[in-house]
């Protein structure tokens, strides 16, 4: 069942995206004016062309990718004792490392040098992470975790410390199986993700019943005080796709009762 939500998700993203709804929408327009839908293409046209135009002259995506990382705050003073530092996955580059031959990082480099700083923060407690390849067709890409392993070493942490699951494919897969790994199953824990991604991850670790003390990271939403018309298509874009993913996730995950909440926040209960 988890292979089949798997395949499912990739399936349905590549319909839903926002870059693949915009061509589907161009293609669209084309369709109706071979068709001599002449009158419906204009207004479908005009519409695609107005939130285009939107897309490019402000970060209007950041109005959709904020709520999610404001939900939850890094924590004002670390806890004086934890039972280790749990890092997902994603910040590397698997197909470019693969080819280059060298780990290659992409974007959320910000989760591997903050779980470095926490590693010497708290010496003698494992960093555990979880991440592997989320390709469909190329499921085997880096079994070992080779790529992880040498960011994050490359970053400073000592190998004695890490302890590394490098199979699952996405947040639900993260934690059921790095929960084995765990050197106490009732522990606290920090969870290092990118600071979208942590409503999601915290009510996947809630239902799986772990209990994780958020400290998220990689923000793609600037301050309101600091957004302006800059038409910058590829940049606005790329947060929209980031945001617009993440709720989908968020939904389907709840639907599927793979989380504890559609939307966790600080103050909910941890899931049964």
């Amino acid at each position: 069942m988890d292979n089949l939500f798997f395949v499912l998700s990739k399936l349905a993203w590549t319909l839903l995206s926002p870059s693949s709804l915009f061509v589907w929408s161009l293609l669209l327009v084309c369709l109706m004016l071979w068709l001599n839908y002449s009158r419906a293409a204009r207004h479908l046209l005009t519409v695609v062309s107005l939130l285009a135009f939107m897309m490019m002259a402000y970060p209007v995506s950041d109005w959709l990718i904020a709520p999610l990382e404001n939900r939850f705050q890094p924590p004002q003073t670390l806890p004086e004792n934890v039972d280790g530092i749990i890092v997902l996955g994603g910040a590397e580059s698997l197909r470019l490392s693969a080819g280059r031959e060298q780990p290659q990082v992409g974007d959320g480099a910000e989760r591997i040098l903050a779980a470095a700083d926490l590693s010497r923060r708290y010496p003698d407690v494992p960093l555990i992470y979880s991440g592997g390849s989320n390709l469909v067709w190329m499921p085997e890409l880096d079994r070992e975790g080779q790529v992880s392993l040498g960011l994050i070493e490359q970053a400073g942490v000592v190998p004695e410390q890490i302890v590394m699951e490098a199979t699952a494919r996405n947040t639900h897969e993260n934690f059921v199986l790095l929960k084995p790994l765990l050197p106490e199953l009732d522990g606290s824990y920090l969870l290092v993700t990118s600071a979208f991604h942590m409503p999601r991850s915290v009510g996947i670790a809630r239902k799986q019943g772990v209990d994780v003390i958020p400290y998220p990271v990689d923000y793609r939403a600037a301050k309101p005080e600091l957004r302006y018309w800059d038409f910058d298509l590829f940049a606005h874009l790329h947060v929209l796709e980031v945001a617009w993913r993440e709720w989908i996730g968020l939904t389907a995950y709840f639907v599927s009762g793979k989380t504890s909440a559609w939307l966790p926040s600080e103050h909910d209960e941890a899931g049964d």
